[in-house]
């Protein structure tokens, strides 16, 4: 049977949607960056991979990439940027100027805080080398409790955002029938020449480097946890034999929204 069975609190609360007697919680403005690497003789390219911890309110003890909500202040017009505009990103994720802005802040700052990587440079055609010291840890702690912009940040540093760094993979809208909900758009990234992911806390209690297919085997196997979207794009990745590989498909960005749909009396959630 196709779809993922509910568990009855799940069942009831889609039930209750559909019905039209419960309103969906609103989705929120969301980036997620899939950083590759070669894996050298291994073949094939890794992804970055974090997993929550156990007490959080959402996916919790899930391996994720990194990512999160856009804050209102990813659309600040001061943040130096190069690269494809947020018009020529508007048109890409089928949204306004202002929300692609946002998105594509939100995934350069989610991705320096949850891994370290940073997808800036000092000018359009260059990309910092080494964000390692205390100086740069200052920084991304400051970035994760707010009190400082990221507009502010790059400025501080004199460095401009690097669009061109990133290619739009998919877009998942996570179901009405959740009560946390999201409307994330999926980047993919190479990790720059000279930078290195660190195992950076908060949110996250381990990190690791996987390629595609193993990270598969181990969540069929039962071994990882894996939320949907996750598994699609781990899957998706699988097919490719290079970085270069993936760097050169062509997508086309459709929203993909998995529904809840009741089966011969059970509730099932299916993704299109």
């Amino acid at each position: 049977m196709a779809g993922l069975p509910l568990p009855d609190e799940l069942a009831a609360r889609a039930r209750e949607i559909i019905a039209g007697r419960l309103a969906p919680v609103p989705a929120r403005d969301a980036a997620t960056v899939v950083i590759l690497r070669g894996s050298g003789p291994r073949g094939g390219p890794e992804v970055y991979l974090l997993r929550r911890k156990s007490t959080m309110a959402f996916a919790a003890g899930a391996y994720v990439f990194p990512g999160g909500s856009v804050d209102p202040r990813d659309t600040d017009q001061a943040v130096a940027w190069a690269g494809p505009s947020p018009k020529e990103w508007g048109e890409v994720f089928h949204a306004s100027e202002n929300v692609a802005r946002g998105l594509v802040c939100a995934a350069v700052r989610e991705t320096f805080e949850e891994s370290g990587v940073l997808l800036a440079g000092p000018g359009p055609d260059n990309v910092v080398e080494d964000t390692t010291g205390d100086d740069w840890e200052a920084d991304r702690l400051a970035l994760i409790d707010r009190s400082l912009a990221f507009a502010d940040f790059l400025a501080k540093r004199g460095l401009v955002l690097r669009s061109d760094l990133l290619k739009p993979w998919a877009h998942w809208i996570t179901p009405e029938i959740e009560q946390r909900r999201f409307d994330t758009r999926f980047f993919v990234a190479v990790l720059p020449e000279g930078q290195r992911t660190r195992d950076v806390g908060g949110e996250a209690d381990h990190v690791v480097w996987r390629r595609p297919a193993e990270a598969i085997e181990l969540w069929r196997a039962g071994e990882i946890f894996l939320m949907p979207p996750t598994s699609h794009t781990l899957t998706e990745l699988a097919g490719h034999d290079s970085v270069a590989s993936v760097l050169a498909e062509e997508r086309r960005i459709t929203a993909i929204l998995p529904a809840a749909v009741e089966v011969e009396g059970e509730m099932r959630l299916m993704t299109p």
